[in-house]
């Protein structure tokens, strides 16, 4: 019982974060017809008030996330977001257009996060093919050491992807508050009374890397049990 407790709980906290982020985009997410334009027309306005008029919006096939890519210069964002009028479509191309003005700005956490993405994705390949390699080096040379090595090693490649999700929270905060906030409130995009629901979406952005950490913990996790180790 108190076993199952334990792991009920895990999974709580494994998966909370990634519900209420949902949950708060969802929410905010209705269309506003007294909106003067969508999502994608506003980040397209934002990027030219900030002399970014070379940085492209695009929209994304449904089910990708909105993001920003430093190496193409380009605002991307989901269809709903792109062409909605919603807090949410306003409030998430604000918090884009924001991570393209910390690229322009030099902002070194945003640089530091885009290297280090960069290099999780390799050694996380490396990592996956070391746990499944594991078995057949120790049935091989069976030397418990080597078996103990190359896991080891194989789910510390695979932790980095937590490491650099939570290395990402600052950025995202950033952008968020410092930036997107501010412009939205002072550029008078949104009224008054929709800012604090700007602010739970901007907020849900912000954390959306904490849920994307969680999951990446339960994948390591995950490997942990498959391996009984």
């Amino acid at each position: 019982m108190i076993y199952a407790l334990i792991a009920a709980t895990f999974l709580a906290l494994m998966f909370s974060p990634q519900l209420w982020v949902r949950h708060v985009i969802a929410d905010h997410s209705d269309d506003r017809p007294d909106f003067p334009g969508t999502g994608g027309e506003l980040a397209r306005h934002l990027l030219d008030e900030a002399d970014l008029e070379h940085v492209k919006v695009e929209v994304l096939p449904a089910g990708s996330g909105d993001h920003y890519d430093p190496s193409t210069k380009a605002v991307r964002l989901s269809p709903a977001n792109h062409d909605g009028k919603s807090i949410t479509a306003v409030a998430i191309a604000a918090h884009e257009v924001s991570h393209a003005m910390q690229d322009a700005d030099g902002y070194k956490p945003l640089a530091l996060r885009t290297r280090l993405a960069v290099l999780a994705q390799k050694i996380q390949g490396i990592g996956s093919v070391l746990l499944i390699a594991a078995p057949i080096v120790m049935a091989i040379t069976r030397k418990p050491s080597i078996l103990l090595l190359e896991l080891g090693a194989g789910l510390a490649i695979l932790a980095t992807g937590v490491v650099v999700h939570l290395v990402t929270l600052p950025v995202e905060m950033d952008a968020s508050f410092s930036r997107a906030l501010p412009m939205l409130k002072h550029g008078e995009y949104l009224k008054s009374k929709d800012l604090p629901g700007a602010k739970k979406v901007l907020r849900a952005a912000a954390f959306t890397y904490v849920a994307a950490a969680m999951v990446s913990l339960l994948d390591v996790m995950r490997w942990l049990r498959l391996l009984r180790f």
